[in-house]
């Protein structure tokens, strides 16, 4: 365990020398990582799903009031995962029009075994 150490980071996305994303890689590789909350201006789907494959904790915007970052932060520290209500919004949609995962199911029905375990 840690003696010293932060327990989340607040990481912008955009930084000198090495993006924020990158850096959250990185941070979230190490032995007993704190957590990372990406503090940023930009709303992009991309930089939020490359920090949450990155191992980001959750997802805020600057522009939020200071009592929701601060909410975030507490959030975060206690294992849990955030997202920013309106990149919520936009996942939940994206979710939606994606096909069931039945469906893809139904699709791989007829595969043999072998076949299947190529795809794996």
């Amino acid at each position: 365990m840690r003696e010293r150490g932060p327990d989340v980071v607040l990481m912008d996305v955009q930084m000198p020398h090495m993006d924020g994303l990158e850096a959250t890689r990185r941070i979230t590789a190490l032995d007993d990582p704190p957590r990372v909350l990406i503090l940023t201006t930009f709303e992009r789907d991309d930089y939020v799903f490359s920090a949450l494959r990155h191992g980001a904790s959750g997802f805020i915007l600057k522009n939020a009031p200071p009592e929701q970052l601060l909410d975030a932060v507490r959030v975060v520290a206690a294992g849990d995962a955030l997202l920013a209500p309106s990149v919520t919004r936009r996942m939940v949609e994206e979710f939606a029009r994606r096909p069931a995962a039945a469906a893809a199911a139904r699709e791989l029905a007829p595969l043999t075994e072998r076949e299947l375990e190529v795809l794996r």
